[in-house]
């Protein structure tokens, strides 16, 4: 018996020899690192990313509303000296957008709804898309109008903006999507007073 295991011990010396090279070899350490933890790794990145891009197109979009609302307040939309309407105020909004947003009437992304109130009581937000059956996943309608009624000298306005940011990163627990189309609903609005200017093409 015990020459048996010193002739099967010497039998498998070479493998164990290697086997004990190998363990104590640290080469390639840090691709195998490298490589268990860079899909975690780019995940977060990508994340933090796309979580940057969401919050800064949703400032941009109030902001654009923001400049293209004191158009309407201070009257210049109104009493401007070229013909004004809602073409020319979704045009305003875009320019401020930076290119970031796709404006194109054709792709239907943008939703802008101009309406004069009765007073500041009036002003009330609904959902400005269809829900449940009629949102599909290939595409949620608009229940909000595109529509421009800019008001009269001291008349309260409303103005919002709702646009539809496509995103891309969308795994469990990294999903940014609130609509089944894959898009986050992005929203803007302003309600104020126009300020007491004359004008006389108002109608």
């Amino acid at each position: 018996m015990p020459r048996r295991s010193r002739w099967l011990r010497k039998l498998m010396s070479p493998a164990i020899r290697r086997g004990d090279a190998f363990r104590r070899d640290e080469r390639g350490v840090t691709v195998i690192e490298f490589a268990l933890l860079a899909l975690p790794f780019f995940t977060f990145i990508a994340a933090i990313v796309e979580t940057s891009l969401i919050f800064l197109a949703g400032q941009i979009l109030d902001s654009a509303v923001q400049d293209s609302a004191r158009l309407i307040r201070t009257g210049q939309a109104q009493n401007s000296p070229t013909p004004f309407g809602k073409d020319q105020f979704r045009a305003a909004i875009c320019d401020g957008l930076y290119g970031m947003f796709d404006c194109t009437a054709s792709d239907d992304r943008l939703r802008i709804s101009v309406t004069v109130l009765t007073d500041f009581s009036a002003a009330t937000l609904g959902y400005p898309l269809k829900t449940g059956e009629d949102c599909k996943q290939t595409k949620c309608d608009w229940t909000l109008t595109d529509s421009y009624a800019p008001g009269k000298g001291s008349q309260v306005v409303l103005v919002q903006a709702y646009y539809k940011w496509p995103t891309l990163l969308n795994l469990p627990g990294f999903n940014f999507q609130t609509l089944p189309d894959g898009t986050r609903l992005l929203a803007a609005s302003r309600v104020f007073r126009n300020e007491p200017f004359v004008c006389a093409s108002c109608p």
